[in-house]
Protein backbone atom coordinates (compact mmCIF):
# COMPACT_ATOMS: atom_id res chain seq x y z
CA UNK A 1 0.00 0.00 0.00
CA UNK A 2 2.79 2.43 0.98
CA UNK A 3 4.92 1.69 -2.08
CA UNK A 4 2.07 1.96 -4.51
CA UNK A 5 0.92 5.28 -3.02
CA UNK A 6 4.40 6.75 -3.34
CA UNK A 7 4.78 5.49 -6.89
CA UNK A 8 1.34 6.68 -7.93
CA UNK A 9 2.13 10.13 -6.56
CA UNK A 10 4.86 10.49 -9.12
CA UNK A 11 7.73 10.18 -6.66
CA UNK A 12 10.75 8.27 -7.93
CA UNK A 13 12.42 7.01 -4.75
CA UNK A 14 15.78 5.31 -4.47
CA UNK A 15 14.90 2.28 -2.38
CA UNK A 16 12.07 0.46 -0.69
CA UNK A 17 11.54 -2.01 2.10
CA UNK A 18 9.65 -2.63 5.32
CA UNK A 19 10.01 -1.53 8.92
CA UNK A 20 11.39 -3.82 11.60
CA UNK A 21 12.65 -3.57 15.18
CA UNK A 22 15.14 -5.35 17.40
CA UNK A 23 12.93 -8.01 18.98
CA UNK A 24 14.00 -9.75 22.20
CA UNK A 25 12.41 -12.90 23.58
CA UNK A 26 12.42 -12.86 27.39
CA UNK A 27 12.56 -16.32 28.97
CA UNK A 28 12.03 -17.62 32.48
CA UNK A 29 15.18 -17.99 34.57
CA UNK A 30 13.65 -20.33 37.15
CA UNK A 31 11.33 -23.34 37.18
CA UNK A 32 7.97 -23.45 38.92
CA UNK A 33 4.38 -22.27 38.73
CA UNK A 34 3.87 -18.73 37.46
CA UNK A 35 2.03 -17.04 40.32
CA UNK A 36 1.79 -13.67 38.58
CA UNK A 37 2.50 -12.29 35.10
CA UNK A 38 0.98 -8.83 34.70
CA UNK A 39 1.67 -8.01 31.07
CA UNK A 40 -0.47 -7.72 27.97
CA UNK A 41 0.42 -7.43 24.29
CA UNK A 42 0.92 -3.78 23.36
CA UNK A 43 1.84 -2.80 26.92
CA UNK A 44 4.77 -0.43 27.43
CA UNK A 45 7.34 -1.69 29.92
CA UNK A 46 10.32 0.03 31.52
CA UNK A 47 13.72 -1.52 32.20
CA UNK A 48 13.88 -3.11 35.65
CA UNK A 49 10.09 -3.28 36.02
CA UNK A 50 8.81 -6.23 38.06
CA UNK A 51 6.08 -7.96 36.06
CA UNK A 52 5.58 -11.28 37.82
CA UNK A 53 6.66 -14.05 40.16
CA UNK A 54 7.44 -17.74 39.95
CA UNK A 55 6.67 -19.93 42.99
CA UNK A 56 9.75 -19.92 45.25
CA UNK A 57 8.37 -21.75 48.31
CA UNK A 58 10.73 -24.72 48.11
CA UNK A 59 13.71 -22.51 47.36
CA UNK A 60 12.94 -20.30 50.36
CA UNK A 61 12.65 -23.37 52.57
CA UNK A 62 16.05 -24.47 51.29
CA UNK A 63 17.45 -21.07 52.27
CA UNK A 64 16.10 -21.37 55.81
CA UNK A 65 17.62 -24.84 56.07
CA UNK A 66 21.02 -23.56 54.99
CA UNK A 67 20.87 -20.65 57.44
CA UNK A 68 20.13 -23.06 60.27
CA UNK A 69 22.94 -25.35 59.14
CA UNK A 70 25.41 -22.44 59.15
CA UNK A 71 24.27 -21.41 62.60
CA UNK A 72 24.82 -24.95 63.92
CA UNK A 73 28.29 -25.11 62.37
CA UNK A 74 29.43 -21.79 63.80
CA UNK A 75 28.06 -22.64 67.25
CA UNK A 76 30.60 -25.47 67.40
CA UNK A 77 33.60 -23.16 67.12
CA UNK A 78 35.72 -23.42 70.29
CA UNK A 79 36.38 -20.42 72.52
CA UNK A 80 40.16 -20.52 72.54
CA UNK A 81 40.67 -18.06 75.42
CA UNK A 82 38.23 -19.90 77.68
CA UNK A 83 39.65 -23.37 76.96
CA UNK A 84 43.25 -22.30 77.53
CA UNK A 85 42.59 -20.05 80.52
CA UNK A 86 43.20 -22.77 83.15
CA UNK A 87 46.53 -23.76 81.61
CA UNK A 88 47.61 -20.11 81.36
CA UNK A 89 46.87 -19.60 85.06
CA UNK A 90 48.82 -22.73 85.88
CA UNK A 91 51.71 -21.45 83.76
CA UNK A 92 51.67 -18.12 85.57
CA UNK A 93 51.93 -19.91 88.94
CA UNK A 94 54.69 -22.14 87.58
CA UNK A 95 56.67 -19.07 86.48
CA UNK A 96 56.32 -17.57 89.97
CA UNK A 97 57.50 -20.83 91.57
CA UNK A 98 60.46 -20.98 89.20
CA UNK A 99 61.47 -17.39 89.94
CA UNK A 100 61.14 -18.04 93.66
CA UNK A 101 63.22 -21.24 93.38
CA UNK A 102 65.86 -19.40 91.36
CA UNK A 103 66.25 -16.83 94.17
CA UNK A 104 66.46 -19.61 96.74
CA UNK A 105 69.20 -21.33 94.72
CA UNK A 106 71.17 -18.09 94.70
CA UNK A 107 70.81 -17.91 98.47
CA UNK A 108 71.91 -21.53 98.88
CA UNK A 109 68.52 -22.60 100.29
CA UNK A 110 67.30 -24.64 97.26
CA UNK A 111 69.15 -27.10 95.05
CA UNK A 112 69.83 -26.85 91.31
CA UNK A 113 67.62 -29.92 90.76
CA UNK A 114 64.65 -28.06 92.25
CA UNK A 115 65.28 -25.19 89.82
CA UNK A 116 65.61 -27.60 86.90
CA UNK A 117 62.30 -29.21 87.84
CA UNK A 118 60.62 -25.78 88.02
CA UNK A 119 61.99 -24.83 84.57
CA UNK A 120 60.83 -28.15 83.14
CA UNK A 121 57.32 -27.56 84.49
CA UNK A 122 57.17 -24.11 82.87
CA UNK A 123 58.38 -25.51 79.53
CA UNK A 124 55.85 -28.36 79.68
CA UNK A 125 52.94 -26.00 80.34
CA UNK A 126 54.03 -23.68 77.52
CA UNK A 127 54.13 -26.65 75.14
CA UNK A 128 50.65 -27.78 76.29
CA UNK A 129 49.21 -24.32 75.71
CA UNK A 130 50.77 -24.09 72.22
CA UNK A 131 49.48 -27.55 71.30
CA UNK A 132 45.98 -26.78 72.53
CA UNK A 133 45.87 -23.42 70.76
CA UNK A 134 47.01 -25.09 67.53
CA UNK A 135 44.34 -27.78 67.87
CA UNK A 136 41.65 -25.23 68.60
CA UNK A 137 42.79 -23.09 65.65
CA UNK A 138 42.58 -26.12 63.33
CA UNK A 139 39.08 -26.90 64.57
CA UNK A 140 38.00 -23.28 64.12
CA UNK A 141 39.45 -23.14 60.60
CA UNK A 142 37.68 -26.37 59.65
CA UNK A 143 34.34 -25.09 60.92
CA UNK A 144 34.87 -21.76 59.15
CA UNK A 145 35.50 -23.64 55.91
CA UNK A 146 32.27 -25.59 56.39
CA UNK A 147 30.42 -22.34 57.01
CA UNK A 148 31.99 -20.85 53.84
CA UNK A 149 30.67 -23.81 51.87
CA UNK A 150 27.19 -23.11 53.20
CA UNK A 151 27.66 -19.43 52.27
CA UNK A 152 28.40 -20.48 48.68
CA UNK A 153 25.21 -22.55 48.66
CA UNK A 154 23.30 -19.60 50.09
CA UNK A 155 24.64 -17.37 47.31
CA UNK A 156 23.33 -19.84 44.75
CA UNK A 157 19.93 -20.08 46.47
CA UNK A 158 19.65 -16.29 46.76
CA UNK A 159 20.40 -16.00 43.05
CA UNK A 160 17.68 -18.56 42.26
CA UNK A 161 15.25 -16.70 44.52
CA UNK A 162 16.07 -13.48 42.67
CA UNK A 163 15.35 -15.22 39.38
CA UNK A 164 11.91 -16.23 40.68
CA UNK A 165 11.06 -12.52 40.40
CA UNK A 166 10.29 -11.85 36.73
CA UNK A 167 11.94 -8.54 35.90
CA UNK A 168 11.71 -6.89 32.52
CA UNK A 169 15.29 -6.16 31.36
CA UNK A 170 14.71 -3.43 28.77
CA UNK A 171 12.39 -0.61 27.78
CA UNK A 172 9.93 -1.50 25.06
CA UNK A 173 6.52 -2.71 23.92
CA UNK A 174 5.25 -6.25 24.49
CA UNK A 175 4.77 -7.78 21.02
CA UNK A 176 3.72 -11.31 21.98
CA UNK A 177 2.88 -13.09 25.22
CA UNK A 178 3.70 -16.81 25.39
CA UNK A 179 2.78 -17.75 28.98
CA UNK A 180 -0.11 -17.21 31.35
CA UNK A 181 -0.57 -17.05 35.12
CA UNK A 182 -0.65 -20.48 36.83
CA UNK A 183 1.15 -22.19 33.97
CA UNK A 184 4.37 -24.03 34.74
CA UNK A 185 7.57 -22.26 33.79
CA UNK A 186 10.94 -23.83 33.16
CA UNK A 187 14.32 -22.15 32.92
CA UNK A 188 14.68 -21.03 29.33
CA UNK A 189 10.94 -21.16 28.51
CA UNK A 190 9.89 -18.03 26.54
CA UNK A 191 7.49 -15.77 28.42
CA UNK A 192 7.07 -12.83 26.03
CA UNK A 193 8.62 -10.90 23.16
CA UNK A 194 9.49 -7.21 23.51
CA UNK A 195 10.91 -4.52 21.25
CA UNK A 196 11.82 -0.86 21.73
CA UNK A 197 9.64 0.88 19.13
CA UNK A 198 10.73 4.42 20.03
CA UNK A 199 13.25 4.05 17.20
CA UNK A 200 12.22 1.82 14.32
CA UNK A 201 14.31 0.51 11.44
CA UNK A 202 13.49 0.63 7.74
CA UNK A 203 15.21 -2.30 6.06
CA UNK A 204 15.37 -1.07 2.49
CA UNK A 205 17.04 -2.31 -0.69
CA UNK A 206 19.09 -0.31 -3.17
CA UNK A 207 20.81 -1.26 -6.41
CA UNK A 208 24.54 -1.53 -6.97
CA UNK A 209 24.79 1.79 -8.80
CA UNK A 210 23.22 3.53 -5.77
CA UNK A 211 25.64 1.93 -3.31
CA UNK A 212 28.18 4.73 -3.69
CA UNK A 213 25.58 7.24 -2.50
CA UNK A 214 24.97 5.44 0.79
CA UNK A 215 27.19 6.11 3.80
CA UNK A 216 26.93 5.10 7.46
CA UNK A 217 25.32 7.90 9.55
CA UNK A 218 24.11 9.60 6.37
CA UNK A 219 20.77 11.41 6.62
CA UNK A 220 18.10 10.24 4.15
CA UNK A 221 14.43 10.90 3.53
CA UNK A 222 11.94 8.19 4.49
CA UNK A 223 8.48 8.07 2.89
CA UNK A 224 5.38 6.17 4.00
CA UNK A 225 1.73 6.16 2.97
CA UNK A 226 -0.16 8.89 4.81
CA UNK A 227 -3.51 7.16 4.28
CA UNK A 228 -4.83 10.00 2.12
CA UNK A 229 -3.36 9.00 -1.21
CA UNK A 230 -0.13 10.82 -0.52
CA UNK A 231 2.94 10.16 1.58
CA UNK A 232 4.50 11.18 4.86
CA UNK A 233 8.14 12.27 4.83
CA UNK A 234 10.57 12.11 7.78
CA UNK A 235 14.34 12.07 8.21
CA UNK A 236 16.22 8.86 8.89
CA UNK A 237 19.84 7.84 9.48
CA UNK A 238 21.63 5.00 7.72
CA UNK A 239 22.88 2.64 10.45
CA UNK A 240 24.05 -0.37 8.41
CA UNK A 241 24.90 -1.30 4.83
CA UNK A 242 25.23 -4.90 3.75
CA UNK A 243 28.47 -5.58 1.88
CA UNK A 244 26.94 -8.56 0.07
CA UNK A 245 24.39 -8.40 -2.71
CA UNK A 246 21.23 -10.52 -2.69
CA UNK A 247 18.40 -11.23 -5.08
CA UNK A 248 15.62 -8.65 -5.02
CA UNK A 249 12.81 -9.76 -2.66
CA UNK A 250 9.56 -10.29 -4.58
CA UNK A 251 7.67 -7.77 -2.45
CA UNK A 252 10.21 -4.99 -2.99
CA UNK A 253 10.38 -2.44 -5.80
CA UNK A 254 13.62 -0.66 -6.62
CA UNK A 255 14.50 2.39 -8.66
CA UNK A 256 15.68 0.04 -11.38
CA UNK A 257 12.99 -2.63 -11.43
CA UNK A 258 15.11 -4.74 -13.80
CA UNK A 259 17.86 -5.11 -11.21
CA UNK A 260 18.31 -8.70 -10.08
CA UNK A 261 20.74 -8.00 -7.24
CA UNK A 262 20.30 -5.41 -4.51
CA UNK A 263 21.98 -4.36 -1.29
CA UNK A 264 20.14 -4.18 2.03
CA UNK A 265 20.54 -1.12 4.24
CA UNK A 266 19.04 -0.23 7.61
CA UNK A 267 17.72 3.26 8.26
CA UNK A 268 16.86 4.32 11.80
CA UNK A 269 13.75 6.48 12.15
CA UNK A 270 12.39 8.16 15.28
CA UNK A 271 8.95 6.60 15.77
CA UNK A 272 6.14 9.00 16.62
CA UNK A 273 3.82 6.03 17.07
CA UNK A 274 2.67 5.83 13.47
CA UNK A 275 5.29 3.32 12.30
CA UNK A 276 4.54 -0.38 12.78
CA UNK A 277 6.59 -3.52 12.27
CA UNK A 278 6.03 -4.87 8.73
CA UNK A 279 4.85 -1.53 7.37
CA UNK A 280 6.27 -0.60 3.96
CA UNK A 281 8.36 2.47 3.26
CA UNK A 282 10.65 4.06 0.71
CA UNK A 283 13.73 6.22 0.94
CA UNK A 284 15.45 8.92 -1.05
CA UNK A 285 19.01 10.16 -0.92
Amino acid sequence: MGLNSCKDSGMNHDGAGSFEAVETIISAEASGKILQLTIEEGQELTAGQTIGYIDSTQMYARKLQLLQSKKAILSGRPQTNVQTEALKKELANAVLDRDRTENLVKGGVATQKQLDDANARVTTLQAKISAQESSLHTTTSSLNEQAATVDAQLTEVNDLLKKCVITNPLKGTVLSKYAQQYEMAAAGKPLYKIADLSTIILRAYITGDQLAQAKINQKVKVFTDDGKGGFKEVEGTIAWINDKAEFTPKTIQTKNERANLVYAIKVKVINDGSYKIGMYGELGF
